[in-house]
């Protein structure tokens, strides 16, 4: 039976561990777009945030 060589440290256990905490990034529809996009990000269809035109719109393709 394998036994391990030397006990796991807590600093190393805790870093394992952290991938369980993970989660799926959020997303809200627009208001003026109805596009999904990050909270607290620039809506990338139109340019704007919070009301303010921050980027040239992207052109329709």
């Amino acid at each position: 039976m394998a036994v391990p060589r030397k006990k796991v440290s807590r600093m190393k256990r805790g870093q394992r561990r952290s991938a369980d905490a993970l989660t799926a990034p959020v997303y809200v529809e627009d208001k003026d777009t109805g596009e999904r996009r990050r909270p607290h990000h620039i809506d990338l269809k139109s340019g704007k945030y919070r009301g303010r035109q921050i980027l040239e719109p992207k052109p329709e393709v």
